[in-house]
């Protein structure tokens, strides 16, 4: 019967230390917004291909308000491509302005600057 009640008093113990839970309120800090889910889905869409579906979500990802500059000129550039891959210079090229005006030293790597399509656009908007 002494054993018995050792136990009990130790399982009181152990239960009277733990924390008591928290409630999940639905979101955390690391959860990504809504704006950077539709930028990374918009880049996935892109990269598949899926020109239509693509812009739409980048579109949506700006209107969303992406918090980080980065996100932002992000947005843009694949804005550019897809213009650009569809012979829409114009619009290839405000994309391209709005991404430096977010970000001056905004440059395309190697292989984009490389691209036939808008390599040369965005060349001529760097100074």
């Amino acid at each position: 019967m002494k054993q018995i009640g050792v136990l009990l008093f130790t399982a009181l113990l152990m239960t009277a230390c733990v924390a008591p839970g928290v409630r999940d309120t639905g979101s955390s800090k690391t959860e990504p917004s809504k704006a950077q889910q539709d930028l990374s889905s918009g880049i996935r869409a892109y990269e598949d291909g899926d020109y239509k579906k693509s812009a739409q979500l980048l579109e949506n990802a700006l209107s969303a308000g992406l918090p980080r500059n980065s996100d932002q000129v992000a947005a843009h550039k694949y804005l550019a491509f897809i213009h650009c891959a569809q012979s829409r210079i114009k619009s290839c090229r405000g994309e391209f302005s709005k991404a430096l005006a977010l970000d001056p030293k905004f440059e395309l790597t190697p292989a984009e600057s490389g691209h036939p399509s808008w390599g040369p656009v965005f060349k001529s908007l760097k100074p």
